[in-house]
């Protein structure tokens, strides 16, 4: 049985830690866009109270325009939050659904991480962004936004990044501190380094981070498709709170 208090709050704080644009409220559904960058978590509809849906064709006709006018498909984020008549709405128009994902959470008592930091966060954004974009082969020309969004961020956040003398960037993660949660954000590990243990290292040193900030709890979200990261986090102590999914109308 899911927590659905304990949704409410990640939900809350992933929203604050990955700001989108622009935020409106129609009833409890929360529409999320962002022009400049095609993240879905920025540019979805998400349903914050399983009672809300009233009128579902209407005010779904009504955000698909909205999201025209921004250049973004319609897309519903589905959580345990999401009305079921929404979700049977959807079944029954024969919405596609994609990228099932996990949120998972770790009590940062219950981990063994040391006292001491052997691997401090840079305070170099420029630098931080030109490292993830290459680690995840992305356009270059995303930089600008995905700079924004970073500096939209208004929790402290933690920039970490891994690098080789020879190969350059190997790893990174954003770090967002908010109260006594944590969120490992943009975690990345280049192809060429991968099961050498610098994705481990690289988790110890965010979450260490994080415990001496005064974190409690640290949470993440990844797709059901990345085994290898699900895997590294669950040997981390991760467990999952609950699951999500995208759906859209088909074309």
């Amino acid at each position: 049985m899911v927590d659905l208090p304990s949704v409410r709050r990640l939900e809350a704080v992933g929203f604050r830690a990955w700001p989108a644009a622009t935020v409106v409220y129609d009833g409890s559904w929360l529409v999320r866009l962002t022009a400049g960058h095609p993240s879905k978590r920025l540019n979805s509809i998400n349903p914050l109270d399983p009672s809300d849906y009233r009128d579902i064709a209407i005010r779904l006709e009504k955000a698909a325009r909205r999201f025209a006018e921004h250049g973004r498909p319609l897309t519903v984020r589905q959580t345990p939050l999401t009305p079921p008549q929404l979700i049977a709405y959807m079944d029954g128009e024969g919405w596609t659904s994609f990228s099932h994902s996990l949120v998972m959470e770790l009590d940062l008592a219950q981990r063994e991480l040391g006292e001491g930091m052997d691997h401090l966060p840079i305070k170099d954004l420029g630098r931080f962004v030109d490292a993830r974009l290459q680690i995840g082969k992305e356009d270059p020309a995303m930089k600008p936004a995905l700079t924004e969004i970073i500096n939209a961020v208004k929790p402290e956040c933690g920039l970490f990044l891994f690098e080789d003398r020879e190969i350059g960037p190997t790893a990174v993660s954003l770090v967002v501190h908010d109260n006594d949660l944590a969120g490992i954000m943009q975690f990345s590990v280049a192809e060429s380094v991968r099961r050498r243990g610098v994705g481990r290292a690289l988790l110890d040193a965010s979450l260490r981070w994080a415990r001496l900030r005064g974190a409690r709890k640290a949470w993440l979200q990844v797709e059901t498709a990345n085994t290898a990261a699900i895997g590294l986090y669950r040997k981390a102590g991760f467990a999952e709170v609950y699951d999500y999914l995208y759906r859209a109308p088909r074309i």
